[in-house]
């Protein structure tokens, strides 16, 4: 089966990832900075919405949920989501740097484990192909322009 994979779509997963990864970065930073946020006082969720690293991360997660949605329009999900777990790289990867957050070894193999699953996810096919039914109306007039073709010829 041919690759269905062009410079535009890996563009597309790289999106997903970084979408990702940046947007759930910058949502932890700004929730450090707010503070906790108890379900009891939910008023504080609208604080939390004028924080600036919130705002960011919420806008960098609706551009990774669009390209998700467009990753799969044309990708299996069994693709797709294992494709872009490398995200789960970059998190830990901004979460020890920019965050300073402590990682464990047993999580630097995780991470090392994903890697390699990535690897074998990517040389796969992206899609599933299947046979597409022509729907009742439109094999109606098939039919009916094919007979009316017919019967011109004769």
């Amino acid at each position: 089966m041919q690759s269905t994979m062009t410079f535009r779509r890996y563009m597309v997963l790289v999106a997903v990832m970084l979408g990702a990864s940046f947007g759930d970065t910058f949502l932890s930073k700004g929730m450090k900075q707010v503070g906790p946020v108890s379900i009891h006082h939910l008023s504080t969720l609208i604080v939390v919405l004028k924080a600036p690293w919130i705002l960011a991360g919420i806008v960098l997660l609706i551009g990774f949920f669009a390209s998700y949605l467009t990753a799969l329009s044309w990708a299996d999900l069994t693709f797709v989501l294992p494709a872009t777990s490398f995200g789960y790289v970059i998190i830990p990867l901004l979460s020890h740097f920019w965050l300073h957050e402590y990682i464990s070894p047993a999580r630097w193999a995780g991470i090392f484990l994903i890697t390699l699953g990535v690897g074998f996810v990517t040389q796969g096919p992206s899609y599933t192909s299947h046979a597409h039914p022509i729907p009742t109306d439109d094999a109606a007039a098939l039919t009916s322009s094919s007979e009316n073709a017919r019967e011109r010829s004769a």
